[in-house]
């Protein structure tokens, strides 16, 4: 752990309590900065609140103060999820007062080297993965950020013979300066947090943050196949490792014989198709048959070649990635095998908050699907759901904010079967109607999934909790 010398005796303020703020907080107390950590929830909702005042950290709940941000404020951490657009947020950047996430404060404390993995979809699968590979080679891999345990906390305790393999969202990658890894991973970008980022651009630049510190010593690792990230080579001063389903590279992750770019070759499946690495020595390495890769679906291959890239990055030999390309598992909510009952398979996709990730989901089964899906309305149009919708889809239920929206996407894509679900009494009543309602048009064979192209936030706390309803709902079944 470094020390952290640059913030003693600043004030800062930590906006935002939840886990990596309570942790924050206590990372710049114990470095000798005057700490005031501010949420807007009541007193009664912050239990974390006591514990850092038993520390001497001030704590100011209910509300954000007028007086919270002033010109002897020498930085503002807040908690990713907060917008720009509140008050003491909007104040600070007035007054020119630096505003960053944890993310940040995590990077000037840890002493190991750092992996971020960024994306649209497949960020915590693939971050899972690496850990798995770096350790199955003898490695000493941290899995921590936006999974896990707070950055700030697992930086404290790195050493220089761990790595630090870190989940980056948008929101964290937008509030860093000087956050620079040693490997740095751009799996895809979809449309999605438009809500928060106002538009395509500013969400792809807070992305592409991630290899704005980056220099000729370090690597960047690309989605070959997704054009806005090789858009952002000629930005890039690190050295590249692409990965491609599509192409065959000279230096690279790639797939031989490669996968149609159009998604035509679809329903051939994955037999005879190998994973290999090319070094820039013009050598190429087999890691792995693709068919023998643990998890199902196309998207899960990809997710595998991005984990293999960073993984060799990190000095691990494509020889010793086999066993745990195979052996892993996944992550639950993500495309996740729930039970099968009466001859009929359920799946739990419940971190399927975009369009893509449910178009990526919809074209891993051959089986027909029952899906469910909606959920907050962040102003999608869901058109893109059309082709992977023919001829997989057999019927829908749809529910929350935008299942009138998904209803005629439905409609377009020549659905028959399109089910509304009325609201319950509560969130949880109205997900188990909805699996009620799968389960009645299913048929032997069939496959039904939860992948609600949506957050969860209209109705639920979280995707997990989403998930776990779902779960609890087709075992009840």
């Amino acid at each position: 752990m470094r020390q952290l010398d640059d913030y003693r005796d600043k004030n800062i303020v930590v906006l935002g309590l939840a886990r990596s703020g309570v942790q924050v907080a206590k990372v710049l107390h114990q470095a000798g900065a005057s700490v005031i950590v501010n949420d807007r929830k009541e007193r009664e909702q912050c239990p974390e609140a006591s514990e850092l005042e038993a520390l001497g950290i001030s704590v100011i709940c209910g509300g954000h103060p007028d007086d919270l941000i002033h010109s002897g404020v020498a930085l503002l951490v807040k908690n990713p999820g907060i917008p720009y657009s509140v008050p003491p947020v909007q104040k600070a950047l007035e007054l020119n007062i630096p505003v960053v996430t944890e993310v940040e404060i995590a990077y000037h404390l840890c002493v190991a080297p750092m992996i971020g993995i960024t994306g649209s979809n497949g960020k915590t699968t693939t971050t899972t993965w690496v850990g798995n590979l770096l350790e199955s080679a003898g490695l000493s891999p941290i899995v921590a950020g936006n999974i896990g345990i707070p950055l700030s906390e697992a930086a404290a305790e790195a050493t220089e013979n761990d790595w630090m393999v870190v989940e980056l969202s948008s929101f964290q990658l937008k509030g860093i300066e000087k956050f620079r890894p040693r490997i740095a991973c751009l799996l895809n970008i979809a449309e999605t947090h438009l809500d928060y980022h106002g538009g395509m651009d500013d969400y792809i630049a807070s992305k592409a943050k991630l290899f704005a510190n980056q220099t000729a010593e370090d690597i960047a690792v690309l989605n070959w196949d997704d054009p806005v990230c090789r858009n952002l080579v000629p930005y890039i001063k690190a050295r590249i490792v692409p990965f491609s389903m599509n192409e065959s590279l000279r230096e690279g992750v790639h797939i031989i014989p490669p996968y149609a770019a159009d998604g035509s070759d679809l329903d051939e499946g994955d037999q005879g198709r190998t994973m290999v690495y090319t070094d820039g020595d013009g050598f190429t390495h087999e890691i792995i048959r693709v068919e023998n890769i643990g998890l199902p679906g196309r998207f899960n291959v990809g997710n595998a070649m991005a984990a293999c890239a960073i993984a060799i990055s990190a000095g691990v030999t494509p020889d010793k990635l086999e066993e745990a390309l195979t052996h892993f598992r996944g992550v639950e909510h993500r495309l996740e095998f729930v039970s099968e009952f009466q001859g009929v398979s359920y799946y739990n996709n419940s971190k399927a908050t975009n369009s893509k990730a449910t178009h990526m989901a919809l074209t891993s089964f051959k089986e027909p699907i029952i899906l469910i899906a909606g959920g907050l309305d962040r102003g999608s149009d869901y058109e893109e759901l059309i082709p992977s919708l023919q001829g997989r889809v057999k019927a829908i239920v749809l529910l929350g904010e935008t299942k009138e929206k998904l209803a005629k996407v439905a409609v377009k894509a020549g659905l028959k079967d399109i089910i509304l679900v009325d609201n319950e009494k509560d969130a949880a009543a109205t997900l188990t109607s909805a699996v009620q309602k799968a389960a009645s048009l299913a048929e032997r064979g069939d496959t039904v999934l939860l992948s609600p192209a949506c957050a969860s936030w209209d109705m639920f706390p979280s995707y997990e909790v989403r998930g776990d309803i779902f779960k609890e709902a087709v075992h009840n079944l």
